[in-house]
């Protein structure tokens, strides 16, 4: 007799398994993560700068990447309105006061840490994989709603209240996140990938990047950035 958790599981979209996959997977992240007060000022700086650096710059474009991805004018219209509200509101600007009020502008040294994770996500995003992409955009748009709580007390301990940033984000990234995970599903019923792809790819790549930014490993070569 098949039990009925069974039953349960192989009848439920594949969207809510990767969505129950994908949260599990911020969980442990999270659960990574130094404790800010035991922190230095250079290591806190270090972690908001790294972000920043990553972030700034490239959000839009893996966004981007997405829209002209996806096959589906349902997904579409989610992710041109998350692209609309942050371009309107200038999210890469409300970034940027952030990490100023902080005393965290990126340096050179900071975007060479990140370089080489950031390219192969940049790299990922290029190939165009519609389902993928989604699933890579839902899983950060769950973490950075979830890390924005971590990024305050980071900036804070560094003397600073301009909480605009984390603020926002840690409630329209909410709604973000469902609003990608139904993009998804709706893209998988039309974009039928190959079973044997990796759908996770994106998400592997993306939280090795995270991690780098938080637990940064030293450079020991040049690059261009």
């Amino acid at each position: 007799m098949t039990s009925a958790t069974s039953v349960e599981t192989v009848s439920r979209p594949p969207a809510v398994s990767m969505q129950e996959h994908i949260n599990c997977v911020v969980d442990e992240l999270l659960a990574s993560f130094p404790d800010p007060a035991q922190l230095s000022v250079e290591q806190r700086h270090g972690i908001i700068a790294r972000y920043t650096a990553v972030l700034e710059g490239n959000f839009i474009y893996w966004m981007t990447g997405a829209y002209l991805a996806i096959k589906s004018d349902e997904a579409r219209a989610i992710i041109i309105d998350n692209l609309l509200e942050e371009v309107r509101d200038c999210h890469p600007g409300m970034l940027r006061r952030f990490a100023l009020a902080a005393q965290s502008v990126p340096t050179d040294k900071d975007a060479l840490a990140v370089y080489e994770d950031l390219s192969k996500v940049r790299l990922f995003v290029g190939r165009l994989s519609g389902v993928r992409i989604v699933i890579m955009m839902a899983f950060f748009e769950g973490f950075i709603q979830r890390f924005m709580a971590y990024l305050a007390k980071l900036a804070e301990l560094q003397g600073s209240v301009e909480m605009e940033y984390t603020d926002v984000h840690g409630v329209c990234d909410i709604a973000h996140t469902q609003g990608l995970f139904r993009a998804l599903a709706v893209e998988m019923e039309l974009d039928l990938v190959d079973p044997a792809e990796n759908l996770f790819e994106g998400v592997d790549l993306l939280r090795t990047l995270i991690q780098t930014i938080v637990h940064p490993v030293p450079v020991t070569r040049s690059a261009t950035v």
